[in-house]
Parts: structure tokens; C-alpha cells; sequence
């Protein structure tokens, strides 16, 4: 496959940039291309509301997508969480590389870690799913901690600390890891705390499905793993009828014995934002060996949950 360069659709954001850089790179490889980037404003990039107001669901990647489907661009990165879960008729998810770290990360002043925060800390973070439960955590524990929504990139987001106008902000540990600043946690959240979004740490690399020999090259990116524990991840989301800014987390992991994968784990928690009431649940199946046995887990896990009544702890149900 060579030729003329490849045009990669990616937002301005530093994050975006370095991240699809990185895609670019691997494309390029794979691919005997070059491979350019094509920088698109999106909404979510410009409007200064909080998330669940503008709708959350694909604010990130609407106009990377209409790029796509007008041919401005031959393919587009995104990162998988900011994904609608309803597949898209002109695209096809071409490529979901090995996943980043899908941990939250704390960063706080004077070094802190979760379990030092004072009496009265102020921790900010722009999401509902955060939000739920670092204060289901901090009931549990005693603890008076206060969380505050905010917007912003990485460097908006960690200025509130420097500042000294929060004590604390959680990020993902993905992005920090991608833009090189992994130095600057404090703590890592265990997932037994804070259970990530549905495909936190991973990314979409999205092409049209008429470009059929962009897609068998973009294949060669993808981790079967990663697509296989994001796919359960996104079902939940999906039969749960919920939003990407509804305050849902979910994870799936691989249980292995020595080298030898076992099975696959899927946890998901859903609770209000004020974190008193959370339902959280998990299950464990055969490592999916196909697209549908994913789902399928990630529909069983939904249905358990929906039984304990977290359909009425959502903000957004998405339509």
C-alpha cells in the first residue's frame, strides 16, 4: 500500500495531538505512507458548559466524523470513551490498539494522596461517574471531601491545583501518560475505589467502510484483547441505555494463571453523583472469542444491574 500521505482527522488538543501522533506513526509503518494530521475543532473543544449539559454523547467526535464521511480525511483517532456506542452506517471501527493504563489518577497539592486528603478538600473533575463515586468513598470512609465540577485541557485542569484554588483534580492516567506527565500524580486510584469509563485509555481509529484496503491495513493495529474488554465495556454502557456523561463505570480484565489467560471480568457501577446510593456488580465469562460473546457479557452484567435498580441513578439516559 503506497502512495500519496494519509490524512488522519484528529481534535487540536494537545492530548488528541500526541495521541494520534502516535497512531500516525504506527500507520505510517504499516502502511509504507506518510501520514498527516488533520487538526478539527469540535464542539466539545469550544463550547465551555459542562459535559452532561452540551449532551456529552459524541461532542468530541461529531465533526471528525463528518470529515470522514465528506473524504476530508481518510481516517480519524479518537479516544474510545468519548465514542457513541451506536455504530455508525459510513464507518467502520477499524483499529483499537493495545489500551493505555485505564486507571484515575489523583493529582494533588504537596503531594497528597487520597487517603491524606484533609478535612474540607476540594477535588475537581468535569465527570458524573468521578463524582459518584469518590463520594460514595469518602462516606465510606469518614471522610469530608467536596467535588467540584471544572472543564479544561490537562494544563487548565492541573492549574487548579497550582493555584491553590482546589486541593486535588482527578484526571485519567492515559492522557498524562500520552502528553508526558505521568510525574506529576500523586496517587493512582485503584479501580476498587474508582472504576473507570467504558473504554478509558483506549482508542477508536475510525475509517469509512467503503475503503476496504485503508481497513485490512488499519487491522493490523488492532489488539484483540483491548477491542475484546472495551466491546463488553461499551454493551453495558449501551443496555444501560446510558450517555457518556452518565455517572457509569465499567472495566473488564483478563484473569490469567501464569501466562495462560483464563477469564475475562467485567465490573460495572453506576450510582448518583452525590454518591449515596451506588449499585455495583460484577461477572466473569470465557475470554470472548468473538464480537457477539463480548457484547453478550456486557448485556448480562447490564441486566443484573438494571435489576437492582440502577436504571433510576442516572442523570442522562441517552435516546
Amino acid at each position: 500500500m503506497t502512495g500519496k500521505a494519509l490524512r488522519l482527522g484528529t481534535r487540536r488538543s494537545k492530548l488528541a495531538m500526541a495521541q494520534s501522533g502516535q497512531v500516525a506513526d504506527a500507520v505510517s509503518q504499516v502502511t509504507g505512507r506518510p501520514v498527516e494530521l488533520v487538526p478539527i475543532t469540535t464542539y466539545g473543544d469550544t463550547s465551555r458548559e459542562h459535559l452532561a449539559q452540551i449532551g456529552g454523547t459524541g461532542v468530541f467526535v461529531a465533526a471528525l466524523r463528518e470529515a470522514l464521511v465528506r473524504g476530508e480525511v481518510d481516517f480519524a483517532v479518537h479516544s474510545l470513551k468519548d465514542l457513541p456506542t451506536a455504530p455508525h452506517d459510513e464507518l467502520v471501527l477499524a483499529a483499537v490498539p493495545v489500551r493505555e493504563d485505564p486507571r484515575d489518577v489523583l493529582i494533588a497539592r504537596d503531594a497528597l494522596k487520597l487517603t491524606d486528603l484533609p478535612s474540607g478538600a476540594r477535588i475537581g473533575t468535569g465527570s458524573a461517574r468521578r463524582m459518584a463515586q469518590l463520594n460514595a468513598y469518602a462516606a465510606a470512609h469518614g471522610r469530608d471531601v467536596t467535588t467540584v465540577p471544572i472543564r479544561g485541557n490537562v494544563d487548565t485542569r492541573i492549574g487548579y491545583v497550582t493555584n491553590g484554588e482546589l486541593d486535588a483534580v482527578v484526571l485519567a492516567a492515559a492522557g498524562l501518560n500520552r502528553v508526558g506527565r505521568s510525574d506529576e500524580v500523586t496517587d493512582f486510584l485503584s479501580v476498587d475505589t474508582v472504576l473507570p469509563a467504558p473504554g478509558q485509555g483506549a482508542l477508536a481509529v475510525e475509517c469509512s467502510v467503503r475503503d476496504t484496503e485503508l481497513i485490512a491495513a488499519l487491522a493490523e493495529l488492532d489488539d484483540p484483547f483491548t477491542r475484546a474488554a472495551v466491546t463488553a465495556e461499551r454493551s453495558l454502557l449501551a443496555a444501560l441505555e446510558a450517555g457518556c456523561t452518565a455517572p457509569v463505570g465499567a472495566l473488564a480484565d483478563l484473569l490469567t494463571d501464569g501466562p495462560n489467560v483464563k477469564e475475562m471480568r467485567l465490573r460495572g457501577v453506576v450510582g448518583t453523583t452525590d454518591g449515596t446510593t451506588l449499585v455495583q456488580l460484577s461477572t466473569t465469562g470465557p475470554v470472548p472469542g468473538t464480537h457477539e460473546a463480548a457484547m453478550a457479557l456486557g448485556r448480562e452484567l447490564a441486566t443484573e444491574m438494571l435489576a437492582q435498580g440502577a436504571a433510576g441513578l442516572m442523570g442522562e439516559r441517552a435516546q
